[in-house]
């Protein structure tokens, strides 16, 4: 890809990332993201990703690429890991997303599409088949499975998946406001490790 056109699709994922994150996914309109990308062309969502689920998927698999390198790196002790640690393992990477513009964006957008996730039927969307987030969230369901039967584990999980994503977006949204969040960023990754592995056990 050229270096100008490259410098364009970054330009519109980022305006992307501002806009979904504000407006909505559904409310954002296509016109405001190509004008905050600095765009005189109005059909340049469609040419660099070929609509606006397109731009959504471009924004969604950068940051799950990022996540996806930490993640993976687990993978060899997933096996061996108690409830504790794969809670520990699904939140660390998503939660220092908080330390970016660019990740906030994203948190607050994942919150918007966490009911999509296909975790609760037991079918995986395309953004999580196949990661090392499915593999997490697969032995965190096993380790449930064992106490509560696999339904209600799966329900679980994916309950575990829209607080996370809310809890996180939310989170996002009070670091940019004056004066923001009232405990700092390793108490709160740590309580919500907590409640979480707490809610999963119970």
């Amino acid at each position: 890809m050229a270096r100008d056109a490259t410098e364009t699709r970054n330009k519109l994922i980022r305006a992307g990332e501002q806009r979904f994150a504000r407006n909505g996914v559904d409310g954002a309109t296509l016109r405001d993201i190509v004008r905050a990308a600095g765009q005189a062309n109005d059909a340049a969502v469609g040419y660099h990703f070929g609509s606006r689920d397109g731009l959504v998927r471009a924004i969604v698999d950068r940051h799950m690429e990022a996540m996806e390198a930490q993640r993976s790196q687990t993978l060899e002790t997933l096996g061996d890991a108690d409830l504790v640690d794969v809670v520990e393992m699904v939140v660390l990477p998503i939660a220092e997303l908080l330390t970016s513009p660019e990740g906030r964006d994203f948190l607050r957008i994942a919150a918007q599409l966490a009911e999509f996730s296909g975790v609760r039927a037991a079918q995986p969307s395309t953004d999580i088949e196949d990661t090392a987030l499915a593999a997490q969230l697969g032995r965190l369901e096993t380790l449930i499975a064992e106490r509560i039967g696999r339904q209600r584990a799966r329900e679980r999980v994916a309950s575990l998946v829209t607080f996370l994503t809310a809890s996180l977006a939310e989170r996002a949204r009070a670091i940019e406001r004056a004066p923001g969040p009232a405990t700092d960023r390793q108490r709160y990754v740590g309580e919500l490790v907590a409640m979480l592995a707490a809610a999963m056990a119970a």
